[in-house]
């Protein structure tokens, strides 16, 4: 019968191992740190002893410790629409820049999806003790409470749009100039009864909407009509194919609020017949990876999300040590492709 091997006891914390090495705890800490204030010889016994015993440091403690714990937290706040999940496309795709360029700088990461239901939700995050910065995807209709906290709160940046004069530090398009694009390459195509797909309530779609009536004024077109669409896909598909129901030939050109609600409008004009870009043009807005895989292929606006992502880390880090960084406002690209 083979004999085994005798089982050594696992160390828990860093006092069983100093008892066992038979020094304080203090010299522990400093030889698995690899500090040369503890002189080699002890300083590889205690190293040899923690392996054999499957010792591994509580990192995070040692993190709080030092007042850092290499955390960024990515909050998604959904004021505005409580219903839209982390798995919309557009959350996938900033939130994958975002990791990567994070990860890449030795940083994890803590994802929170947030429906702020107490005025202080922002300053729990911030206070938390567990985050080195914080990371907002939207500002959703939370403007004022991120003003709050940006006031004294340095390490946070926002993926949104810029107001004159305020305080947080935000990274995103020029959403009106974006809308405005949707508008001009829509009117471009011939198309003169113009509709906007998306909820308003958001600060960036409400700019978007803004722009393509910018370009139905400066060429002497009625006003777009605003169609209200969640951006919840749950329930995006019916509200579209209700609008499509009810405004029948009034419509020649839909600008929507997003990629998604484009695609799901490309969808419901083709389940009723009504040919794009042959009978109706439509315009996304993101240029998300999916906009050039679908069929017919999506024109778009670019918000440069992978720049505007990697933009959105240098400026966090520039905060939190101590840089006074501004806002970053990306020039919106038309993506031409087959929708119009």
């Amino acid at each position: 019968m083979t004999k085994q091997p005798p089982v050594t006891a696992r160390i828990r914390n860093i006092a069983e191992l100093a008892r066992l090495a038979g020094v304080s705890a203090g010299t522990v800490s400093r030889a698995l740190a690899g500090k040369s204030l503890v002189n080699s010889e002890t300083r590889e016994r205690i190293q040899a002893l923690a392996r054999e015993h499957g010792f591994r440091p509580n990192q995070m403690a040692r993190r709080l410790r030092v007042q850092e714990t290499k955390v960024i937290g990515v909050v998604v706040p959904l004021g505005h629409e409580r219903r839209q999940h982390l798995s919309d496309p557009f959350f996938m795709t900033i939130l994958g820049h975002l990791a990567d360029a994070l990860t890449e700088d030795g940083y994890d990461i803590m994802l929170s999806r947030v429906i702020p239901d107490a005025d202080d939700w922002l300053e729990r995050i911030a206070d938390s003790g567990m985050l080195d910065g914080v990371l907002l995807i939207g500002q959703s209709n939370q403007f004022d409470a991120i003003e709050r906290v940006a006031s004294w709160y340095r390490p946070l940046v926002v993926w949104g749009s810029h107001r004159p004069g305020q305080i947080h530090c935000t990274v995103g398009v020029d959403n009106r100039k974006g809308g405005q694009l949707a508008g001009e390459c829509l009117i471009g195509a011939g198309r003169k009864r113009l509709a906007f797909l998306g909820e308003t309530i958001a600060p960036e779609l409400a700019e978007r909407y803004q722009g393509l009536c910018d370009a139905a004024a400066a060429s002497g077109l009625p006003a777009p009509l605003k169609l209200d669409t969640h951006l919840a896909s749950d329930i995006m598909a019916d509200e579209i194919a209700a609008h499509i129901d009810r405004i029948g030939k009034q419509v020649d050109g839909i600008a929507a609020g997003s990629d998604l609600i484009a695609m799901h409008a490309v969808r419901a004009l083709a389940d009723r017949g009504i040919s794009v870009p042959g009978d109706v043009s439509v315009t996304g807005f993101d240029d998300l990876p999916l906009a050039e895989q679908t069929i017919p292929r999506l024109t778009t606006i670019s918000q440069s999300i992978a720049a505007g992502a990697r933009a959105m880390v240098d400026a966090l880090f520039a905060r939190a040590a101590g840089q006074d960084t501004p806002s970053v406002e990306m020039e919106p690209v038309l993506v031409r492709r087959d929708t119009a």
